[in-house]
Order: C-alpha cells, then sequence, then structure tokens
C-alpha cells in the first residue's frame, strides 16, 4: 500500500468544512501518544467547547477498559473533540450511543457506506472492527457538574488486511477493504467533525432520536452473547437497549437484565460480534 497519500492537513480539514464554527479551534498533528490525553491536558488549561485535536499517528491510543488501541501513521484518523456541556453527569448516559451515531454519519457522508455499532462503542462492518470511540467525563469538584467532555475516536481508513497485526487481522477492517480504494481522510475528518457538533447542539434535548437511532445501526440486538463479568460468563440474547445506553439482556436462566458497558465485556458467542 502506498504511503504518505494525501496526508491530514488543517488546511485541508477547514477548507471541506467551510464555514463552521469549531473550524478555527483544529489542531492537527503527525504524532501524539493520545489525542484523549493531550485533549484532557487542554480542557484543564481552559481549552474553548468545540476543540478538536487530529493525529496521524498515535504511540499510546487508548480504548475502553485500558484497552490499547494501535494507531499507525499513514492509514487512519485518530480524533478528539472537547465539549463543556453543563449539566449533571446523569444526563450523559447516553454520551457514547450518541457518539457511535454520529461517527454512522460521518462515515456514510465521506465514504459511502454506513457501518454497524456493537453495542456499546465500536464501529463494524459486518463482523469486523472499523472503529473505536472512547469518551471521558470530568466533573466539577464544587458544583458537582460535568466540566467537561472529551469524544474520542479511531477509524480505520487505509490498511489492507496484511497490515493489521496478525493477533487482531481476523477482526479488524478499514474503508479501503470495505470499498477496495483510498478514503478522503481529510473529508472524512470534516464529516466527523461537522457530525459532532451537530450532535452537541442536541445532545440533552434530543435523546429519545438518539437513541432510536442507535438501535436501529446497533447490530448487537437479536444476537446472542456472551456477558464477561470479572471471572464468571453468562449467556443470553440482547432484546434491547434503554434510554440511557444499557444493554437489556435475557439470559438463558430466563432472567432479565440490564447490563452497563462499564461493568463488563461482551463479546458474540462466535467471532467478534
Amino acid at each position: 500500500m502506498s504511503k504518505n497519500i494525501n496526508p491530514l492537513s488543517k488546511e485541508l480539514i477547514q477548507a471541506r468544512l467551510g464555514e463552521h464554527p469549531w473550524s478555527e479551534s483544529i489542531h492537527v498533528f503527525v504524532q501524539v501518544s493520545s489525542t484523549n490525553t493531550l485533549a484532557k491536558e487542554l480542557a484543564a488549561q481552559g481549552a474553548p467547547s468545540g476543540t478538536v485535536l487530529i493525529a496521524d499517528r498515535q504511540t499510546s491510543g487508548r480504548g475502553r477498559l485500558g484497552r490499547t488501541f494501535l494507531s499507525p501513521g499513514d492509514v487512519g484518523v485518530y480524533l478528539s473533540a472537547l465539549i463543556r456541556p453543563e449539566c449533571a453527569p446523569a444526563e450523559l448516559m447516553h454520551l457514547t450511543c450518541a457518539v457511535a451515531v454520529a461517527m454512522c454519519d460521518a462515515v456514510e457522508a465521506a465514504i459511502g457506506f454506513r457501518p454497524g455499532i456493537k453495542w456499546t462503542n465500536d464501529l463494524v462492518v459486518g463482523s469486523k472492527k472499523l472503529g473505536g470511540i472512547l469518551t471521558e467525563l470530568s466533573l466539577n469538584s464544587k458544583s458537582g457538574l460535568v466540566d467537561y467532555a472529551i469524544l474520542g475516536i479511531g477509524i480505520n481508513c487505509r490498511q489492507e488486511a496484511q497490515d493489521f497485526d496478525e493477533s487482531i487481522r481476523n477482526m479488524a477492517c478499514s474503508a479501503r477493504m470495505v470499498t477496495g480504494k483510498d478514503a478522503d481522510r481529510n473529508q472524512l475528518a470534516a464529516e466527523m467533525i461537522r457530525a459532532l457538533h451537530r450532535m452537541e447542539e442536541t445532545l440533552l434535548t434530543g435523546r429519545d432520536e438518539m437513541m432510536a437511532r442507535y438501535r436501529a445501526d446497533c447490530i448487537t440486538l437479536g444476537k446472542e452473547i456472551s456477558i464477561l463479568r470479572g471471572e464468571d460468563v453468562f449467556h443470553g440474547s440482547a432484546l434491547n437497549i434503554d434510554a440511557e445506553g444499557a444493554l437489556i439482556v435475557r439470559l438463558d436462566t430466563g432472567e432479565i437484565q440490564t447490563v452497563n458497558s462499564g461493568e463488563v465485556s461482551i463479546r458474540g458467542l462466535y467471532g467478534y460480534i
């Protein structure tokens, strides 16, 4: 695969955005340890809502539950956006779901296909992972309200199957593998920003619509799943997703449980999904 084609560029992303409220708060880096980590540092220094960090490569990319998110150069878009919603944390239980729907919109607008969502935070095509999402909150110790939220997303764009580490090759994909051609990473970054801004504008008032769209995109619903809770493994089927983004599961015992993403990991009984 040819490298250094269509490099990420602040100017090109801004040109594709046109007039946009976040356009002047975009920062593009050749390499960072983690865009989420850097975004949190800037947030603590008072960076405004709408600050966006984009990296060509991350040396310490992070996923949910402390997992590593591989972020090699020239092949993906690794983006973190800072927002300051000024609300109680309980009002943002659906945040990761909202970001996932926004990223489906962005991929569809920029590349021409709509990925699915594997509950709770992975973008997938078929049974393979296209991208991941990591949202993080910080609270104001005095008010108890959210000080800021970091919306972190990584999307695979230009990899061929052999570019992935052998350990994840059978469960990862890229936009190129789906479409057979290179994605315009600057266009994708612009659409990601545009979709996140739209999401942010209705985050607290449009939850019902967001969650309806999330359910429509979520490929976990109706699937047989395994729930890993510590050393214990439970099997069942995914029935629904509630208004806060929790998964409602019928266990094989017949018991109905509500599963929160912070409590468990979920994998399909067969393969990644």
